[in-house]
């Protein structure tokens, strides 16, 4: 990467390793941040086109606890599953075998699309004793105020699916679509900031596995949102949303926290979708005041 991290200082004293996991049949690359007897354990699923890394800003801030950041299947250093579409189920079921495997009765944390993934699976039965939604998808996106740019974007990914591979995935991949999503996306007017931003999604947007599996993760994400899911979890739960969100307007995140039985709603202002970048600190205070005492859960 070319731009320096301002949370770079922040998150190297915290530290890391990779691990990985067998599960639904294939490897799923792992990170584990924090120390080993840290008091609660967080399990965070990060967004659509994207991979562990871009949670990392909000790990910088979370203080003492140990979080597990898996790639989705697909994505990043995660393979696809063998013989699967990519759909929600799919996704809901990898994190429930995942969550098993290496963080049983943590914390579930879903940012964006792994909002939707995050629910389902709590939803359809995964333990956890509260789940926190970053960015939570709850309205279809195709509602949203950029509902325009939703359509462009499913042509995009149609046009990518249909040509051939080669040229398929050379679009998928283009640098300046990619710009021109992260643009649509940022809100800050902080320069250094902005060109994190950017950097990121330059670095990390485009390490996905092939154009299927991209293609099914995005008819998932725009099939489906977290109002389905919201009235099945029981669970104690914090919504952190946006004010100047374009794919979920703050109207429709205030009417999803209607629809929990328990729920808390943190809104944040100035920024859009992308509070795990611009606005991290604020993120972490949120969930560390959501969270329940140290030692009240199990790792």
């Amino acid at each position: 990467m070319s731009s320096p991290s301002p949370y770079a200082d922040r998150l190297s004293r915290i530290p890391v390793e990779r691990r990985e996991a067998d599960v639904l049949g294939a490897m799923t690359a792992y990170w584990v941040y924090g120390r080993s007897d840290a008091p609660l354990t967080l399990l965070a699923v990060h967004g659509f086109r994207g991979e562990h890394h871009g949670l990392e800003p909000v790990v910088a801030h979370l203080g003492d606890v140990r979080v597990v950041m898996p790639d989705l299947p697909g994505f990043g250093e995660t393979p696809p599953l063998p013989g699967r579409t990519h759909d929600l189920a799919a996704y809901a079921e990898w994190l429930t075998a995942f969550a098993a495997a290496a963080a049983p009765g943590a914390v579930v944390v879903g940012h964006s699309f792994g909002s939707i993934v995050a629910a389902a699976a709590v939803a359809g039965g995964l333990a956890t004793p509260r789940l926190v939604l970053i960015n939570p998808i709850g309205a279809p996106a195709l509602e949203g105020p950029r509902g325009i740019f939703t359509r462009f974007a499913v042509w995009y990914y149609a046009l990518g699916a249909r040509l051939p591979r080669r040229a398929g995935e050379a679009l998928l991949r283009n640098r300046v679509i990619v710009r021109v999503m992260s643009l649509a996306m940022v809100k800050t007017r902080d320069t250094s900031l902005r060109r994190f931003v950017h950097d990121q999604h330059d670095t990390f947007f485009s390490s996905f596995a092939d154009r299927d599996v991209l293609r099914d993760a995005f008819k998932t994400s725009v099939s489906n949102d977290v109002r389905a899911f919201a009235p099945s979890i029981s669970q104690p739960t914090l919504l952190v949303a946006a004010v100047q969100d374009d794919i979920t307007p703050i109207a429709a995140e205030r009417h999803l926290r209607t629809l929990f039985p328990d729920a808390e709603l943190v809104e944040i202002d100035g920024v859009g979708h992308l509070i795990h970048y611009e606005t991290p600190a604020e993120a972490a205070a949120a969930i560390r005041r959501f969270l329940p005492p140290s030692g009240a859960d199990t790792r």
